[in-house]
């Protein structure tokens, strides 16, 4: 009897999910400040919701900071903010990475939630400036996130340029090291 079994394919130890992609640390500094900045929000925002006792799945009109809130709604924006802080501290493409997911995570979140702002479903209490409040912060994050990292118009001594396009970099350092330094 003959086995028809897939080949295996060897993995390298300790390899990292996210090491194809350049690390540039003048960059880093932007995804640390929009992770650190938009994390501070929303562990403010969650303490103070907290801090006044609301119910915690309680849909009443509480507000904190002009938007609603609840226990729930609370401590959600408390852990995704230290989630961000995790990302500050970590820097680099992981910062990137996670300040693109939450942004999106934010985005669809504005979504959904406005589908069920008037139903029995809308257990975080959101209200439309929750909602509004969400587009603009997962925006803001997907914007700290992709800074430097996309566009059409990148320049080429950029790190995920050069990573995008490996032949015509390699050219362009070969170019550069027959001129010299500084030229």
């Amino acid at each position: 009897m003959v086995s028809h079994a897939a080949p295996r394919i060897p993995r390298p130890v300790g390899a990292r999910l996210n090491e194809h992609l350049p690390v540039d640390h003048k960059l880093s500094k932007v995804y640390r400040v929009g992770a650190g900045l938009t994390g501070l929000l929303l562990v403010v925002f969650g303490v103070l919701g907290l801090i006044d006792r609301i119910g915690f799945f309680d849909t009443g009109g509480d507000t904190v900071a002009g938007l609603n809130t609840n226990g729930a709604l609370s401590v959600l924006s408390i852990l995704v903010g230290l989630l961000l802080f995790g990302g500050m501290v970590a820097g680099g493409n992981v910062a990137s990475t996670l300040n693109i997911v939450l942004g999106l995570l934010f985005i669809a979140s504005g979504f959904v939630n406005l589908a069920l702002l008037d139903t029995g479903l809308n257990f975080l209490a959101f209200k439309i400036p929750n909602v509004l409040f969400s587009f603009v912060v997962g925006v803001m994050l997907m914007w700290f996130g992709m800074y430097g990292r996309v566009g059409s118009a990148l320049p080429h001594d950029n790190p995920y340029w050069r990573a995008r396009h490996p032949e015509q970099a390699a050219r362009e350092a070969r170019a550069a090291g027959r001129r010299g330094p500084d030229r």
